[in-house]
C-alpha cells in the first residue's frame, strides 16, 4: 500500500518576512509565524497523521513542536529533510539566491551543497519511509527545495523549473508515495 506523505513548510520567520535566506542558519518564528504553526496543528492533529518528521533546523523544529505538543503524534527529527545548505551565501538577500540557484542544480553552493544533494537525501529519505510506514498517512515539515524534491521525484517536475519558480505558499501539499 503506498504512503500518504502530507507536506508542510514551516512557518513564517523573521528572516522570511526580512527577505533573507536562511539556508542551514537555524531561523526563528516571527509573530506570524507563531499563528500559523498553531493552525498547522489544528487543521492537522485529527487528520489521520501517524508520525510527524521535521527537518532538524530550528524553524521546522519550532513549527512542529507548536503544532503537535501535547496530540500524542510522534514528532521525530530528520537531517535528510534541511533546507539546501548555500555555504558562503547562508543568510544572504532572497534576490541574490534567486540569481545563483539555476547555478548549483548540480554544482553545489560555494562551502555547501546542491539541489541535486537536497533530492538524493530526500530521495534516501522517502524509502525509509516508505518502509516504515506503508499504507499510513505522515505528515513533513520540511523547507522549499524539500518540496521541489518532491515534485521531481513523485511528479517527474523538472528541477531547474522548479528551482527558478516562485515558491507559491499554501496549506499542504499531499503525495501517493509507492
Amino acid at each position: 500500500m503506498p504512503l500518504a506523505l502530507v507536506y508542510e513548510t514551516h512557518a513564517t520567520t523573521v528572516d522570511n518576512e526580512l527577505g533573507i535566506a536562511t539556508g542551514w542558519l537555524p531561523g526563528e518564528l516571527s509573530e506570524a509565524g507563531l499563528a500559523q504553526a498553531a493552525e498547522l496543528g489544528q487543521r492537522r492533529r485529527d487528520d489521520g497523521i501517524a508520525a510527524v518528521y521535521a527537518s532538524d533546523l530550528a524553524r521546522a523544529v519550532q513549527t512542529a513542536d507548536i503544532a503537535f505538543r501535547g496530540s500524542g503524534i510522534p514528532v521525530r527529527l530528520d537531517r535528510r529533510l534541511r533546507e539546501c545548505d548555500y555555504g558562503e551565501l547562508n543568510g544572504c538577500r532572497v534576490e541574490r539566491l534567486a540569481q545563483e540557484r539555476p547555478r548549483h542544480l548540480t554544482e553545489p553552493f560555494p562551502g555547501g551543497q546542491s539541489y541535486a544533494d537536497v533530492v538524493a537525501a530526500t530521495a534516501e529519505f522517502l524509502g525509509d519511509l516508505t518502509r516504515a510506514f506503508s499504507g499510513e498517512r505522515v505528515l513533513v515539515i520540511a523547507h522549499s527545495a524539500n518540496r521541489w524534491a518532491l515534485d521531481h521525484l513523485l511528479h517527474g517536475a523538472d528541477l531547474a523549473e522548479l528551482v527558478t519558480a516562485p515558491f507559491a505558499w499554501r496549506p499542504g501539499w499531499e503525495y501517493d508515495v509507492a
